[in-house]
């Protein structure tokens, strides 16, 4: 399984002849790599609705026929947009033949901004996801604070490689990003959502060599970088 990242949130897994995406903010991120037009997708997946993680959700799942993966509210806004969808939600799990998707506790909101409208729409609770396949285990941690039953997920799932939000503000900062590292004992454990934007400037390598002194292997990782697990 090769697995990629894009900048802020966006992660790219290749497994089993497919393409999965994760939260695909691509038009408008600085960070990423990536061009739209360019993108051979066949599933996509989201931890919650912001405008940052949806992304380019749309464009991507009608050019590409490919279906998203959500949580149930956001799943449903996006089906009203004529996108496929498969909708799940928090605990629950879903086989798939490109590998099993199930959807765990963040603790952060969720919603999508039309700002023509000047309109928030509801978008369900947030969601990391845990992705199993080729008998290799990855989680993403979604947007999300500092929990305690990140214990629980370390404890339940034998985790290859985990992706942590560090930018601080609007999700947990560094300090608390070691500390979950801790809890969930990934294999790897790679920083994301920093950088994009000012208020969530921190150092990635800084925090990858923490991590690698006090709990496990930090892997800091520039947008376009990949390894297999």
């Amino acid at each position: 399984m090769r697995v990629s990242f894009h900048g802020h949130s966006v992660v790219r897994i290749e497994t089993k002849g497919k393409t999965i995406l994760i939260d695909p903010f691509i038009t408008g991120n600085g960070k990423c790599d990536l061009n739209v037009g360019d993108l051979k997708v066949d599933v996509i997946l989201l931890t919650h609705g912001h405008n940052d993680h949806v992304g380019d959700t749309v464009q991507l799942a009608k050019d590409n026929d490919a279906p998203v993966v959500a949580p149930f509210e956001l799943a449903t806004y996006l089906g009203w947009k004529g996108v496929k969808v498969h909708p799940m939600h928090i605990g629950g799990s879903h086989s798939f033949e490109f590998g099993s998707v199930k959807f765990t506790q963040a603790f952060h909101g969720s919603s999508y901004t039309e700002e023509d409208e000047q309109k928030i729409v509801y978008t369900g609770m947030p969601a990391g996801i845990l992705f199993k396949g080729e008998d290799k285990v990855l989680y993403h941690a979604g947007d999300t604070a500092l929990f305690s039953d990140m214990k629980l997920i370390g404890e339940m799932n034998n985790i290859d490689l985990a992706f942590l939000p560090i930018g601080d503000n609007f999700t947990m900062g560094p300090e608390d990003a070691v500390v979950a590292a801790n809890w969930i004992k990934a294999k790897k454990v790679v920083p994301i959502h920093y950088n994009t934007f000012p208020v969530i400037e921190q150092d990635g390598v800084a925090f990858a060599k923490e991590v690698t002194t006090l709990v496990t292997e930090g892997v800091h990782m520039n947008p376009g970088d990949s390894l297999e697990i």
